[in-house]
Formats: C-alpha cells, structure tokens, sequence
C-alpha cells in the first residue's frame, strides 16, 4: 500500500476469522518489539476486517540451508528478543499451548518461564534486510522457558536440510541453550514430533510434511 509519505505492508483478517485474536496479539506486542520488527503505524478493525499496517521492509524472507549466510543474522536477531522482557499484555504460556502434547502434566514445567518468545520461526517471518534480520508475525508470541525458541529455529533448520547436530550447533550460539536441561529436551523433541503429526495430519501447506519429518529425526537423535 502506497500513501503520499510511506509505502506500507498490509496484513488482514475477517473479523469473523477464527484466528482473528492474532491480529489482536501483534497490534498490542508491537510497541515492545521495535527495533527487531517492522515498526506498526496503525491498526483499524472496520467494514468487517481488522488491518495492521506496518512500514514496509526491502529485504528478502531468511534463507536456513546449510550454506546460507543469513542465520548468524537470524540468531543476533533472536538473541536481541531475550533482552526485551515479556510486556504486561496477554501472552500464552507455553506450558499452556504444550498442554494437549504431554501424557504427564508434570512434563509442563520444562517449558515454564517468563522470556518473552516469537516461536514461530518460519523463515518467511524472518526479513534480511542489508545489516539486519527483523521478525515478522507476532501473533503467536508466548511467555516461556528462554532456550525454547533456538529450540524451535532448530528443527526449520533440520526441515531445510541441516543434520541435527549441524541445527543443535547452531542453536547453541543462543545463550540459553546451555542452560537447556537435557531431559527437558527430550521432553520438548518429543512434544514437538506429536504436534508436527498433527499439523501434518491437517495442513495442506508445503512446509508441514518437511517439519514432520524434521520433528521425527530430532526426537531420534535427543533418544
């Protein structure tokens, strides 16, 4: 969308949308995130729609095959986010979205924490720009555990051709994956391999059948 001083991206839903709520989400975590987001100039929910529009950014989505040189700029772009502190807005927890996915409630309280997390790390919701990655899609942001999101990153990497030691590697350049516990890894690997079977059970998107199978090989290698 182009105005006489700007050019913007649009994003909208139906307001009847099931999803909705998302748009919602971002348009309030917004005023938090800037510097590592497209800045949010306006929100309108009018004629049946709810529209964000925010500056448009000229870069390119991230690229996570092995020789790509954009994830180093994916990571400091993730490590910028664990300087932010989750805002006073409502957030889900990820003990909460994890909840259907454990046999053992108990098995929750790997994920607890209040670190602010994109955990949507699509590398279409990743912008490289000239000397910077942004992150776009915030309507999933949660409140959890900090090493969760590299966590996440590291099984798009593995659905992109990485081994999982080369994606674990990379992951541990975030500083809390060293306080990662190991079980609450595996716990985690094989939460994400029953949510994957889900997603891929229902998803027509090209992308969910690769996270599947990423899923399933991290979940074998962190047995």
């Amino acid at each position: 969308m182009r105005t006489p001083d700007r050019t913007l991206f649009v994003k909208g839903l139906p307001a009847d949308h099931p999803r909705v709520w998302t748009q919602k989400r971002e348009a309030l975590i917004s005023p938090h995130v800037q510097g590592i987001a497209p800045h949010l100039r306006w929100h309108v929910e009018d004629s049946g729609w709810s529209l964000l529009g925010f500056d448009y950014i000229e870069g390119g989505h991230a690229d996570y095959t092995p020789t790509s040189q954009d994830l180093p700029a994916v990571m400091a772009g993730m490590i910028r986010l664990t300087e932010i502190h989750a805002p006073s807005i409502e957030l889900k927890s990820m003990t909460h979205r994890f909840r259907s996915y454990v046999k053992e409630p108990s098995d929750l309280s790997w994920f607890a924490g209040d670190s602010l997390l994109h955990t949507e790390w699509n590398p279409h919701n990743v912008l490289i720009t000239a000397d910077h990655a942004l992150i776009v899609d915030w309507g999933w942001a949660s409140t959890g555990a900090a090493w969760i999101d590299p966590a996440l990153w590291l099984l798009w990497l593995i659905a992109h051709g990485h081994t999982c030691d080369q994606s674990e590697r990379a992951a541990a350049a975030h500083p809390a994956w060293r306080h990662a516990p190991a079980e609450g890894l595996r716990v985690f690997a094989r939460v994400q391999r029953r949510l994957w079977d889900s997603i891929a059970d229902e998803s027509q998107d090209d992308w969910a059948t690769p996270m599947q199978e990423a899923a399933h090989a991290w979940e074998k290698h962190r047995t």
